[in-house]
């Protein structure tokens, strides 16, 4: 290989690695879950595009696009997620029915980066945070087989709001507290209840964001995350069974 095409080798990889990374810093300050996103500590951090296609056909800006921030202290990861969407629809009440045929935010985590299938354990999470900032994941079977959605609104602090400026974006703010493959959902008063991981520098985790929009059909009409997954058998919806499609989060100063 000549020196020019290793040059440019070497820079087509540097770029790959570049955009595979993301990097949260650290808050300087407890952030307020509020919708309203006011602290002088958000400007630290650098937006970040929802704009890969996962299911369903590309929106148009109008119809649907997104950007996020994350930060972290000991106790949570941040995000600051700004949402363009022309029509907000829930048509479930039960948050626990078909919840990714509604509007929804949907953050998957997995606290040890290792990856694996998590779709019916928590080796990884991936919540669906609802508009009634409710958060509803896949649990561990039922006795007699069938699938186990479960509310773990304790993981997550979620408040969202329209802008007064059009065209009236959703500012949603969340709180989540990072548990590991240990967690156990408190089923009864002799399971001891399961404590978030306390976060630290330079610690290392699997990370994606998605949405999912629908404007009013019986099931959902996009499906847009910040990663851009391989497709496994013509699918790239694989964030709610495997950790593997998950970017690399850093945390850093």
């Amino acid at each position: 290989m000549s020196n020019y095409l290793k040059f440019v080798t070497s820079l087509l990889v540097a770029f790959s690695i570049n955009v595979s990374a993301l990097e949260a810093k650290k808050s300087p300050e407890k952030m307020a879950i509020n919708g309203i996103a006011d602290e002088a500590s958000w400007q630290l951090a650098s937006w970040q595009p929802i704009d890969q296609l996962i299911l369903g056909e590309m929106p148009s800006k109008e119809d649907f696009s997104g950007r996020f921030k994350i930060m972290w202290d000991e106790a949570q990861l941040y995000l600051l997620v700004e949402i363009t969407d022309d029509i907000l629809f829930d048509q479930h009440a039960d948050p626990r029915h078909l919840y990714w045929d509604d509007d929804c935010l949907e953050i998957f985590l997995d606290e040890d980066a290792s990856g694996g299938n998590h779709q019916f354990n928590y080796n990884a999470f991936a919540y669906h945070v609802a508009l009634d900032n409710q958060a509803v994941d896949i649990g561990e079977k039922n006795a007699d087989g069938s699938d186990n959605f479960v509310l773990l609104n304790d993981h997550i602090s979620s408040v969202w709001r329209r802008s007064e400026q059009s065209p009236n974006k959703v500012i949603w703010e969340l709180a989540v507290r990072v548990y590991g493959d240990s967690f156990t959902l408190k089923t009864s008063k002799d399971i001891k209840q399961s404590q978030p991981v306390t976060l630290s520098l330079g610690k290392k985790l699997g990370f994606m964001l998605a949405y999912c929009d629908n404007d009013g059909s019986k099931e959902r009409e996009h499906f847009i995350g910040s990663v851009d997954i391989k497709a496994v058998n013509g699918s790239k919806n694989l964030g709610y069974i495997t950790a593997d499609v998950f970017q690399k989060l850093t945390l850093v100063k």
